[in-house]
């Protein structure tokens, strides 16, 4: 009787294109993941997947074998979830998380995650969009929280919140304008994302086409560290002012007030579907739920 782990890992392996990351993915050892390839040859009486310098890929057996383990994997979850609910549903997800989320409403999703599926364990990784979509083509990540849309192979994106990025500064650091200029704006250090993120290319052609050539931006990976240099007077921060609501009603920040249009970060939960991972669809699901109750709140 075939073993339902061995399908398991021939169709990870199928996935990822290889032994070697199908046992990353499957946190497993390489080995591992080949014996249990022979196993599942020697049981069938066929040769599954062949391997080259390129990498390994699938014989006509292995198509066919792969069109039932999909089939297979569908019926399994559909089976769970009929006779014993959302608390059958167990597992684990890999979720990629943008820092603008975690500083918003990550621990929203995680709350009603533990209480509506209560068998699901998240592996939360904090991460930039470009590694991030990396990580969902080569399947080290399950969802990924992003400035979003994905576009690799069928990956899915579910539309999750969108954010204004807004001028805050320190109430100690005079600009010497209620409403400045972007040449004023220019004269200070202006603290945003890092230098691969859409935002701070969006800033550096904003003041480019005023001329603003010499204009000091200091590119951020660090949420925390822009709050805590803008908190410090450094420079004014170019970030959503919903990642520092606490510090706005407190008065330990402030938003500056300008004329021109600012850029907007939309957010995505994407993922790519899977016969074997039915709980990417329901994490996503539930963040773009979650999403929605924080943007109305």
């Amino acid at each position: 009787m075939i073993d339902l782990r061995s399908l398991q890992t021939f169709y990870a392996v199928a996935q990822a294109g290889g032994f070697h990351k199908a046992a990353e993915k499957l946190h497993t050892s390489q080995p591992a993941v080949s014996a249990r390839i022979a196993q599942l040859e020697l049981q069938l009486k066929c040769r599954l997947l062949e391997r080259d310098k390129r990498g390994c890929f699938l014989t006509p057996q292995g198509r066919e074998l792969l069109t039932y383990a999909e089939r297979m994997f569908a019926l399994e979850s559909e089976m769970i979830e009929a006779v014993a609910g959302r608390e059958g549903l167990r597992g684990t997800v890999s979720l990629g998380a943008s820092d603008t989320i975690v500083h918003t409403w990550l621990s929203d999703l995680l709350k009603h995650l533990n209480r509506e599926y209560p068998e699901i364990t998240l592996e939360v990784v904090v991460d930039s969009t470009v590694n991030m979509t990396a990580g969902l083509a080569d399947f080290n990540l399950d969802v990924a929280l992003l400035m979003g849309p994905v576009n690799i192979g069928n990956a899915e994106n579910l539309p999750l919140c969108q954010y204004p990025i807004s001028w805050i500064k320190s109430p100690d650091l005079d600009l010497g304008d209620e409403n400045p200029s972007l040449a004023k704006l220019a004269e200070f250090p202006i603290i945003t994302f890092a230098r691969a993120t859409r935002p701070y290319w969006q800033f550096k052609e904003m003041f480019e086409r005023e001329n603003l050539h010499r204009v000091k931006i200091f590119a951020n990976s660090s949420l925390s560290s822009i709050v805590r240099m803008t908190l410090d007077s450094i420079g004014v921060a170019a970030i959503p002012q919903h990642v520092v609501v606490e510090e706005l009603a407190a008065g330990k920040l402030e938003i500056v007030n300008t004329s021109h249009e600012m850029p907007i970060m939309s957010f995505t939960a994407s993922f790519i579907e899977r016969p074997d991972m039915p709980l990417n669809r329901i994490v996503a699901q539930l963040a773009q739920k979650v999403a929605a109750n924080y943007w109305r709140v």
